[in-house]
This record gives C-alpha cells, structure tokens and sequence, in this order.
C-alpha cells in the first residue's frame, strides 16, 4: 500500500473499481464505498475492532467484495492542522495495513467529519441508540464525498 495524493487516486484504479472511506474509531472502523462513476459515497457496516489483524481482514475482505481499488483514510488533525496521538495511531494503522495490501492510500483531513454526521443523522431523526451504531459509517461517507468532490472540482 503506497500513500499517494488524492489527486493521484482516480489514475491508481482500474476500469469500474470503487474507492473506499474509512473513519478509523478506537472501538469501530467506519466504512464507505463510492458508487463506480466515483461521485457518491455511501456507508457500509461498521467493522468493530478486536485486534488489528482480525480487524484488517476483515477490512480487506469487505473491500474485496466491493471491488475497492483506494482507500481514503480520515486523518484526525487537531483544529490548528497539527498532528497529535491519533493522528499518530492513524498513521501506524496505515503503516501496518500496508504490509497486508498493495491497495493506495491517501489521508483526507477529518476535522469535524463526526460532528457533521451527527447532525445529519439528527436531521433524519436517527434515534440516538441507532446513531451510536451508524455515526462511524457515516463519517465515513462524509470524508470519502469530500474526497470524491474534490476530485470532481478539480476535474480528475
């Protein structure tokens, strides 16, 4: 897994592949996965997190069958842009998953991507059990639709 820029990520994938989003959470991992014309993000199960290994299998596995040919990974930078310990974890998990895939990756800043996917969730009325289990996901979707609009801005 080579970290490359988000620009580069349309040139990485074959003919109909799909680029996933990832929230990495301490309990739970969300996940998105854009639709094949690489304009709209949506979210899948949460995986729960146990152990790393077990995590990233299952992991691979889910973006195998969804014919994941990216990844854009949630970098969770402090409000002033620095990078703190979970920034730190995040890039360690992108250290580490990299010795199991040769899928690319690229960061995409995070700030505030759970807070607006609480609101979202709020806004459909998403009772607060059910937003527990859906807010990681949804995060997710909210940095991968970044990602993928700013690709569609500058053209690519």
């Amino acid at each position: 897994m080579a970290e490359i820029a988000i620009e580069d990520i349309t040139s990485a994938l074959k003919p109909g592949q799909t680029i996933a989003g990832l929230d990495l959470g301490t309990k739970t991992i969300g996940v998105a996965i854009s639709d094949r014309g690489l304009s709209l993000a949506t979210p899948r199960p949460v995986i729960k997190r146990t152990k790393f290994t077990a995590d990233a299998t299952a992991l691979l596995g889910l973006l195998a069958k969804e014919n994941a040919g990216a990844i854009v990974l949630g970098m969770p930078l402090n409000m002033d842009g620095s990078e703190g310990p979970r920034a730190q974890a995040t890039r360690a998990f992108a250290r580490n998953l990299a010795r199991m895939s040769d899928l690319p990756l690229a960061f995409w800043d995070e700030r505030l991507s759970t807070v607006a996917a609480e609101r979202s969730l709020i806004e459909q009325d998403v009772s607060r059990a059910k937003r527990a289990d859906r807010v990681d996901s949804a995060a997710a979707a909210f940095i991968l639709q970044g990602a993928l609009d700013r690709l569609y801005s500058a053209g690519i």
